[in-house]
């Protein structure tokens, strides 16, 4: 009995032995998966691991929305017009004057060579004059250097001009008044003599009749005058041009 003690013993060692064995290649798998697992479910290097708050989504929809707003939109230029300006001169090829006026941007012309005669209206926009009258009556100009320079048409015919910027008493004046029924108008056109006095032309008509038109006072041109047994005031552009558009 006494020998199998050792070996009983030896035998309790070598079971032992195995189960440790055995436990520690169980445990072995397992602790690799769990690695494995927690590796799989790290984040890799430079990887955020916050996921993006609604509040920093909202924070740089707002930043984009300013940004749009602080972007000015393109404005648009707006057309320059003259505030006031008067131009009177020779039609060349026809011996007659012709004046123009220009009250902010709105322009009024008269044509005359004492014979034929036309009243004009209409605008000037970035130093392009265009007026039109009676039928296909009208006058294109280009302003600039103080000068108008351009074309009036009228009668089938077409002639051009140079008219430089005058000062008053030069310019335009007209006048009208009603008389045994009808109307009676006037037009002048008064131009300063670079030597001294004055050239003036224009035309007078009582309905459709043209009757003899008397001259003005070129120191005075808004001084009343005779036309037929009737007064009549004359008045200079600024009287009238807003009653022509």
């Amino acid at each position: 009995m006494s020998r199998l003690g050792p070996v009983i013993t030896l035998a309790a060692g070598a079971v032992l032995a195995v189960g440790l064995g055995v436990a520690s290649v169980t445990a072995t798998p397992a602790a690799n998966d769990e690695a494995a697992n927690t590796a799989a479910e790290a984040p890799s290097a430079g990887e955020s691991t916050a996921a993006p708050s609604r509040s920093s989504e909202a924070e740089a929809e707002a930043e984009a929305e300013a940004g749009a707003e602080a972007t000015p939109s393109p404005q648009r230029t707006e057309p320059k017009k003259i505030a006031k300006a008067d131009y009177g001169g020779y039609v060349k090829g026809n011996g007659g004057l012709i004046a123009i006026s220009i009250r902010d941007g709105k322009a009024v012309g008269y044509f005359c060579d004492g014979k034929a005669e036309a009243w004009f209206k209409g605008s000037e926009s970035d130093g392009e004059l265009r007026l039109t009258g009676l039928g296909s009556a009208k006058v294109t100009a280009q302003l600039g250097g103080g000068r108008a320079r351009g074309s009036v048409a009228l009668g089938g015919r077409k002639w051009t001009f140079v008219a430089p910027t005058v000062v008053k008493p030069s310019g335009l004046y007209r006048a009208t008044a009603i008389v045994r029924g009808a109307k009676l108008r006037a037009g002048w056109i008064v131009l300063r003599n670079p030597g001294g006095g004055y050239t003036q032309v224009g035309a007078a008509f009582e309905g459709d009749t043209q009757v003899p038109i008397p001259q003005l006072r070129g120191d005075r041109p808004t001084a009343p005058v005779t036309v037929g047994d009737t007064t009549i005031q004359p008045e200079d552009v600024d009287g009238f041009i807003e009653e022509m558009q």
